[in-house]
């Protein structure tokens, strides 16, 4: 999975790409420090495969991972060039989903780039920037397809599906809020597009450290990025970027100590994690062995043949059948021979849905 963290110079999005990723990108008080994306690749957090390392003393426990993408600040203008605009919107067409950084606190020393806060502002420059470069994409495919749909049934219908996509994104809507006809035709188009306003997006809004225990409540700023990701079927989580920033440099006891200091369960990289999940429809399952034990992400209902074939396609194409457990009714029993003799390993083929927290052995054969 790659997200792209994005906002507006000076919002914290730098920041907040430090604690993540510990990966030191350049954090400044000006516009486009970060001119080229800077990666990082952060394990998602996971007590369970952890816990079923040290059941199978394995030589290696490999976690999922998330690939954030730093990407420049974006401003005014950035459809036609302006800042580093086109750069901007060439990185964000790659990634599954957009972090939205949003900055929801006051400080007199950090210059704001429009001179006052204002989330929904901030919001709308960006989205309407995504909006204009999504609307040129879909201007150019009317103009190849308008010639020749007079002739052709299909591309007359994709010339309607386009009109309408336009058309919805010129009253200033996000594609993600485009309600798509039940159509297989009209969802693989659709999809083609790749549209920057189609991407799920996830909001992140940037509160002061004493706003952070409270989840930004009493904040009228949260409250508006709050509503406005309430209409585009979006999710907001609250951040203090500084404080990431912190809790980064510490060690997990360390950690969990200064969480606690602030009233806090989790921390931001956490909420974050469990958004994205969240919001893309993910879910992992597990592999166990004295080997290797190790979360494979996938999407809610996927069969277990298409799972394996995350592990190896051969996995996939050779499948025969899936040897299934609970991880919390495994770690319960002691060992997977336990948990046979109970009964609660699950022999299940090809139209198996996997859950959440499956621990799975495949059967195949090449």
């Amino acid at each position: 999975m790659k997200l792209g963290i994005v906002g507006l110079p000076n919002v914290g999005k730098s920041t907040l790409f430090n604690s993540l990723t510990k990966a030191g990108a350049e954090s400044a008080n000006y516009p486009f420090c970060t001119i080229d994306p800077n990666v990082g690749i952060v394990a998602v957090p996971d007590e369970r495969i952890e816990k079923l390392g040290e059941l199978y003393h394995t030589k290696k426990v490999t976690p999922a991972v998330i690939e954030f993408v730093d990407i420049a600040g974006l401003v005014k203008g950035a459809s036609k060039g302006e800042g580093l605009g086109n750069q901007f919107l060439a990185n964000i067409r790659e990634v599954d989903a957009i972090v939205h950084v949003v900055r929801c606190f006051e400080d007199d020393n950090i210059v704001h780039v429009d001179g006052s806060i204002d989330p929904a502002r901030d919001i709308e420059t960006i989205n309407l920037e995504l909006i204009f470069s999504d609307v040129e994409i879909l201007e150019r495919r009317i103009a190849k397809v308008a010639k020749q749909a007079r002739m052709d049934k299909a591309l007359a219908k994709e010339l309607e599906l386009l009109e309408a996509v336009k058309a919805h994104l010129e009253e200033g809507k996000m594609a993600r809020t485009f309600e798509l006809l039940e159509d297989e035709d009209c969802q693989a188009w659709f999809s083609g597009y790749n549209l920057l306003t189609a991407k799920p997006t996830i909001y992140a809004a940037n509160v002061a450290e004493s706003e952070l225990a409270a989840d930004g409540e009493g904040n009228p700023n949260v409250a508006a990025v709050r509503a406005l990701a309430e209409s585009e079927h979006s999710e907001v989580f609250v951040i203090c970027a500084q404080i990431e920033q912190e809790i980064a440099e510490l060690d997990n006891d360390e950690k969990a100590m200064f969480l606690e200091e602030l009233g806090l369960s989790e921390s931001g990289l956490e909420k974050l994690i469990k958004a994205s999940y969240s919001l893309l429809g993910l879910i992992s399952y597990l592999t166990a062995g004295e080997d290797e034990c190790r979360a494979w992400t996938i999407r809610k209902g996927t069969k277990a043949p298409q799972a394996a074939g995350k592990i190896h396609s051969d996995f996939e194409r050779g499948f025969i059948r899936a040897e299934v457990v609970n991880c919390q009714d495994l770690l319960d029993c002691g060992s997977l021979a336990a948990a046979k003799e109970k009964g609660i390993v699950g022999l299940e083929g090809k139209e198996y849905v996997v859950k959440d927290g499956d621990v799975i052995l495949f059967r195949f054969n090449v």
